[in-house]
């Protein structure tokens, strides 16, 4: 679990450094008088809000998902060694075929 929250950590990280990049780059633009640059800048910055909402509600159902797959391996750790088994299993059989 800590493994996958790390990974998310970084992901997340990421995802703002994008983020603050773009919002620079709107502040840099700022001062343009140029009709197409106000137009890329308003429906840069209208994506950028969308995205973080976006991102934000992913991000909560990734971890829910994830949440619920670690307390099922804890209740039930046979069911899914057999699932793992059975999907290597499948997966050999699938590489093997010519």
């Amino acid at each position: 679990m800590t493994k996958t929250h790390d990974s998310s950590k970084t992901m997340s990280q990421e995802m703002q450094n994008i983020m603050d990049r773009a919002h620079a780059l709107v502040d840099a633009t700022s001062g343009e008088l140029d009709e197409r640059i106000k137009s890329a800048r308003i429906a840069l910055k209208e994506r950028l809000e969308s995205a973080k909402g976006e991102y934000g509600e992913l991000e909560a159902q990734l971890l829910d998902k994830v949440q619920a797959a670690d307390e099922f391996i804890h209740v039930k750790p046979y069911h899914a060694i057999g699932g793992s088994f059975v999907a290597g299993l499948l997966l050999g059989w699938f590489m093997s075929r010519k």
